[in-house]
């Protein structure tokens, strides 16, 4: 067993689009641990989670009620191979989806009750983006400051927002489609490019209200303790440490951006020097680089991966 040296390691966990066909196979195959973590959930859901993410095809894996609980299943199961291995971490923070993962790693949710949490939050998700259609895209190569004012001379056409602040040069946009249409287009004529993203609404924008309100309802009655270590939350990129601040940013999160840049600085303000994902892909592993070359971050997402981590902490 290695200890992990805790006044520099961070877990962040990522959020949807990580996912992939069978991003479970080698997990379930090889780790009890995560096995018994699959169990729980498809006893939770109703359905054979392990088998989704293992064999299942990968429409399936994209439907946001499924994607949700999967994700978040697959990344806490590398979390505890993590823990079983010693590497534990000193404060934690996901990317949108990713947050409910943080927040039953910080042990202020339980497993079971975010299984169960995020099936209605993409159930919610879905039903919003039907009501009240829209998509998102990712603008890249300006700053952050005219992609904030492009959405407000876009608006025009319709309603957009930022929706993801990830890193420099790099901001995911959310709204009606006109909107973004016209987006593309001030972006275009700003030296910048577009590129849509996969999804089924406009996540993270003000055609999430509904869903938002009926979610706040689910958050406010979920039962929660204080995090054991800090969760550095989306919304405001602050440590949050007590359950009321949790349930507040839990609420808050599915109409606010996710201010991921911020929440990156953050952590290593708190002294962390090396970051790891557990979950599958490389998503923020990559983003970290582009944050600040300086920032060390590995993938746990993979057997070899995480023995890679565990070398990583114990120098």
């Amino acid at each position: 067993m290695v200890a992990a040296s805790t006044e520099r390691v961070a877990f962040v966990f990522p959020g949807q689009a990580s996912q992939r066909a069978g991003m479970a196979a080698a997990l379930i195959e090889r780790e009890p641990v995560a096995r018994a973590l699959f169990d729980r959930a498809s006893e939770v859901l109703g359905l054979n989670l392990a088998e989704i993410c293992t064999t299942g095809d990968q429409a399936l894996l994209n439907r946001t009620d499924v994607t949700q609980p999967a994700l978040l299943t697959t990344c806490l199961a590398w979390n505890a191979v993590l823990a079983e291995r010693g590497v534990r971490p000193s404060v934690v923070a996901g990317h949108s989806l990713g947050e409910f993962s943080a927040w039953v790693a910080a042990e202020a949710l339980d497993f079971g009750e975010a299984v169960r949490l995020v099936r209605r939050r993409g159930e919610l998700m879905e039903e919003a983006g039907r009501r009240r259609p829209g998509g998102m895209a990712a603008v890249m190569g300006l700053t952050n400051e005219q992609v904030e004012q492009i959405c407000r001379e876009a608006e025009s056409a319709g309603v957009v927002v930022p929706a993801n602040y990830n890193c420099p040069g790099q901001v995911v946009v959310s709204g009606e489609e006109a909107a973004l249409e016209r987006v593309r287009e001030l972006a275009k004529a700003a030296g910048g490019k577009t590129i849509p993203l996969r999804v089924s609404g406009a996540f993270h924008s003000p055609l999430m209200e509904d869903a938002a309100r009926a979610f706040s309802e689910l958050a406010a009655r979920v039962p929660l303790g204080d995090p054991k270590i800090p969760v550095v939350v989306n919304a405001t990129a602050e440590a949050v440490t007590e359950a009321e601040a949790a349930r507040r940013a839990m609420a808050a999160q599915m109409t606010s951006p996710v201010r991921w840049t911020e929440c990156v600085r953050a952590m290593r303000a708190r002294g962390i020097g090396l970051f790891v994902e557990p979950g599958p892909g490389q998503v923020l592993t990559k983003l970290m680089r582009r944050i600040s070359v300086e920032l060390r971050c590995l993938p746990a997402g993979a057997p070899e991966e995480v023995q890679a981590v565990v070398e990583e902490v114990a120098k």
